[in-house]
């Protein structure tokens, strides 16, 4: 009797992708009787339930989100292996999906990506810029990369590099409002600042000899840095930004850095990317590339 484990690992991805057996079936050539009846049959060998049906949707249980990632892990592994072995030294090929901030993207990533795809014709990119963090998983990315410190154990990372953060203004705006020379100034001027859910309104900075994170009042917020970066070169207030978002404003003279004996404020920066020992070679080829360059831009 033939191991139909990876086909069934195949189907159940991609139901759990597309939230229907009707949709999945239609994708990999089966009917709808019998992509359900395939997915029971899983469930069977397992002993658990994978999925939650309902009349409206479907929806994976614990256990079919631990099974979906170490199968999407498995498979891509299986990929990789028979790329190697049939392909030798052809070149990486495929979709790689990327999720990036706003600002990273358009000021490190975007610049590269001309040299990139000449060196890798034959990989293809999905890049998705926004500041809120995005679920590896259920955005099937394949690659993220993120500020901070690093919650999810299941991912792998890369580190970049630290990024330092700077308080800018523009000089019309330092003309208007006076330049602060202290943490305690703040309480004189107009913040810009973000309105996703991760964001807090606190600086850290050093008053009184003392490290603090100190709130502050934001006067307008928006959903990614490069708006509050053009907001700022506007003259609309003070925005904290990280250093490679600002670094060419601040060469041109369009924002001035204030605060920069006080300001304590760096994060380390990471691309992470699912898997195991192993990414698939397009992944790989994708990381080697951008890391030293990535590397560069943020020093």
């Amino acid at each position: 009797m033939s191991d139909t484990r990876a086909w069934d690992m195949k189907v159940f991805l991609r139901v759990a992708a597309l939230g229907s057996f009707s949709a999945a079936g239609r994708e990999v050539g089966m009917t709808p009787s019998s992509t359900a009846k395939l997915i029971t049959r899983l469930e069977e060998r397992l002993g658990v339930r994978l999925i939650e049906r309902s009349t409206r949707r479907l929806r994976l249980t614990a256990e079919g989100e631990l099974y979906r990632e170490r199968a999407e892990a498995l498979l891509g592994e299986l990929d990789a292996l028979d790329a190697e072995v049939a392909g030798g030294a052809r070149a990486p090929t495929g979709l790689i999906r990327v999720t990036v901030s706003v600002p990273f993207g358009r000021h490190c990533l975007l610049p590269l990506l001309p040299e990139f795809t000449r060196a890798f014709p034959d990989i293809r990119l999905d890049l998705t810029l926004t500041d809120e963090v995005v679920d590896l998983y259920a955005a099937q990315a394949d690659v993220a990369f993120r500020a901070g410190r690093l919650t999810d154990s299941a991912l792998l990372a890369v580190r970049l590099g630290e990024v330092r953060r700077r308080i800018v203004a523009s000089p019309d705006y330092l003309a208007r409002k006076g330049t602060p020379l202290s943490a305690a100034d703040l309480e004189h001027h107009d913040c810009l600042g973000f309105n996703f859910r991760r964001a807090a309104a606190v600086w850290p900075l050093k008053s009184g000899g003392r490290l603090v994170d100190r709130e502050v009042d934001t006067r307008i917020v928006a959903n990614n840095g490069e708006t509050v970066r053009h907001m700022a070169v506007l003259g609309l207030g003070l925005a904290r930004l990280g250093e490679f978002h600002v670094r060419a404003d601040l060469a041109a003279g369009r924002l001035v850095s204030v605060l920069d004996d006080v300001l304590v404020d760096s994060e380390a920066f990471h691309a992470v990317y699912l898997g195991r020992e192993r990414a698939p070679r397009r992944v790989q080829a994708f990381l080697d590339f951008m890391t030293p360059r990535l590397r560069a831009c943020l020093q």
